[in-house]
């Protein structure tokens, strides 16, 4: 009913002004018709309510191939992908990136296969294996899948990520590296807070300078470094060096030269999160470290304006990294208190901070002031109701 008096009031209405119905209604309608599209969306070929007569890929390696096949199938709609690479050509897929890791030496294919069976055989011939399975006991350590994980895919998974969080955009320009060798940075005793690729760990957490663990052969030089990309206050390009320790026999950091001492994370309020990077250099001979060394106590971010860049070019014919691990950072009470007491400078802030709202001394007879003027210095939060 309400339809059929609304459609009147319009022919009404259109005959009033002199203007044709049958064309007010035609505009009407072609404004209220959605445009097709460009062209066939995505996966519209799929019949959803008949899934049982869709063609099984039956292996992973048959996936991957029909995964890339439809990635690189042109379509007429953009990708984010795209449209980021548009902008910023310079790290585009055609463009190619020099790999400045270490050489990866993978074994022999026959060997491979080989211990491969003579593992399959051992297990076939276990006893105690075979009853754990029979009877839904056997329990896979968790530790063998991680070394295994560390040796085989792990340096690319890495590799992916760092990418993916922009570590080699930043610190590396048109290069990137596969870490061969596996970083272990924890801080704290009590409670070991580690750092993986990319998880979130508070300033107080990473206060004091962590334990670094890696595996090192005997006699071998390393590198250690801690940048953070994103805590530049003056250079959107530049870098604050938070730890730099050269000349590390083995795998004993503390043995090291420490170029730059520690510094805690000092991601500045409203500015989100922060990355903080650890590369693992590998060195091919001892470096004189004189140009890079910071003047002690090195409390000024001046003296720590640094650039990965910068430093792997000047030293590159004899240092190689072989090592990343990274966290994210943000602001927490305890970054004041570095910027105050250790670095001795004002804190940058960069989001309103809301002033408590001033009340003028109580006077003992408020004459003219509301009924609930003794609620603005009463030290709870609720409101007392009443007569005073």
């Amino acid at each position: 009913m309400a339809l059929r008096m609304l459609c009147s009031s319009v022919l009404r209405t259109g005959t009033d002004i002199g203007v044709s119905n049958a064309r007010t209604f035609g505009t009407a309608a072609i404004l209220c018709r959605r445009s097709a599209p460009l062209g066939p969306m995505p996966n519209e070929d799929i019949d959803f309510k008949n899934l049982e007569s869709l063609e099984k890929y039956r292996s992973y390696t048959r996936y991957l191939k029909k995964a890339e096949e439809a990635k690189n199938t042109p379509a007429w709609w953009k990708t984010y992908r795209q449209y980021q690479e548009q902008e910023d050509p310079g790290h585009g897929p055609d463009v190619e990136r020099a790999n400045i890791g270490l050489p990866h030496c993978r074994p022999s294919r026959v060997k491979e296969a080989r211990e491969r069976k003579r593992v399959v055989k051992e297990n076939r011939r276990s006893i105690e294996l075979e009853r754990a399975m029979r009877l839904r006991t056997f329990k896979v350590s968790l530790d063998r899948v991680q070394a295994g994980w560390e040796e085989t895919s792990g340096p690319y998974h890495v590799q992916r990520l760092a990418d993916h969080y922009g570590i080699f955009k930043d610190l590396f320009p048109m290069a990137y590296f596969y870490p061969r060798f596996t970083l272990c940075v924890s801080y704290g005793q009590d409670s070991p807070a580690q750092v993986h690729y990319g998880n979130h760990l508070t300033p107080t957490e990473a206060a004091v300078a962590p334990q670094v663990s890696f595996e090192a052969e005997e006699g071998s030089i390393w590198t250690l470094l801690l940048t953070s990309p994103d805590e530049h206050l003056l250079d959107s390009e530049g870098e604050y060096v938070h730890w730099l320790v050269g000349n590390i026999p083995g795998g004993a950091v503390t043995s090291g030269e420490e170029l730059c001492p520690y510094l805690a994370p000092i991601p500045a309020k409203g500015t989100g999160f922060h990355r903080y990077v650890y590369i693992l250099f590998r060195q091919e001979e001892t470096i004189d470290f004189h140009e890079d060394i910071r003047p002690l106590p090195c409390v000024s971010l001046s003296e720590r304006s640094f650039k990965t860049v910068e430093f792997y070019r000047k030293h590159q014919d004899s240092m190689t990294p072989a090592g990343l691990s990274f966290f994210q950072s943000q602001w927490d009470q305890s970054v004041t208190h570095t910027f105050h007491n250790i670095l001795d400078m004002k804190e940058p802030v960069f989001e309103f901070e809301r002033p408590p709202v001033y009340h003028p001394p109580q006077v003992k007879y408020p004459h003219g002031q509301p009924l609930r003027y003794l609620d603005r210095y009463r030290d709870g939060q609720e409101h007392t109701y009443g007569i005073y």
